[in-house]
């Protein structure tokens, strides 16, 4: 198969797909690839994790929030865990603990046919750039958009209509693959063709039946 325009009954045309990152591409977990093995408490573990580095807390810098100010915020706000909030600065990529089973194998089999392949990712800038050093998949990819240096993030519009003039397709000639209810709905609300990922397996199901894999 050479390219990527096929269709499918009650789908269009697919020209590109379009990857999360996160909990789609590679795992992330900072509770329990970090802090618990730096928190013995279990009780102090889920008051740290619920209390000071949240993944709500942990948006903002996604978003584009300057990581040093964040930083000496959240310290002052809880004094005594400087240690702590130091170790989600500084030990980010230990809370990437390996990669989504199955995802990267499809994502090589669809560079492999020719299928042109991009990312949207919820990812802060000086992460992004400590993990996409050491991880060539994104070789691949002909573009990422990456929330922390555009300072918009999903699932606000702003950073889909970016992403599709970056990518050069139509929003409806598009596949986006995410794993969160909110960003899928964002993009399907601005006409992109959406999959909710919940695994590797359900996926490559769809993707076959939409003539994108064999």
């Amino acid at each position: 198969m050479s390219g990527a325009r096929v269709n499918m009954q009650g789908n269009g045309p697919v020209d590109a797909v379009v990857f999360d990152v996160g909990r789609v591409l590679v795992q992330w977990d900072m509770r329990g690839a970090l802090f618990a093995r730096l928190i013995d408490d279990p009780e102090k573990l889920d008051w740290f994790c619920a209390n000071v580095v949240t993944e709500q807390w942990h948006f903002a810098h996604d978003a584009g929030a300057d990581l040093g100010e964040l930083v000496a915020a959240r310290k002052a706000e809880f004094p005594g865990h400087d240690d702590l909030i130091d170790a989600y600065a500084t030990r980010f990529l230990e809370t990437i603990p390996g990669n989504v089973p199955g995802s990267h194998e499809i994502v090589r089999e669809l560079a492999a046919r020719d299928v042109p392949l991009y990312a949207i990712t919820n990812f802060a800038s000086t992460f992004w750039r400590e993990y996409r050093a050491s991880e060539p998949l994104f070789d691949l990819f002909g573009d990422v958009v990456v929330s922390g240096d555009e300072k918009l993030v999903k699932p606000h519009a702003e950073i889909y209509e970016l992403a599709a003039r970056r990518f050069g397709h139509a929003p409806d000639a598009m596949l986006f693959i995410d794993d969160n209810a909110d960003n899928i709905a964002g993009a399907a609300a601005l006409g992109w063709q959406v999959h909710h990922f919940r695994d590797a397996e359900t996926l490559r199901a769809d993707l076959t039946a939409r003539g994108l894999l064999g």
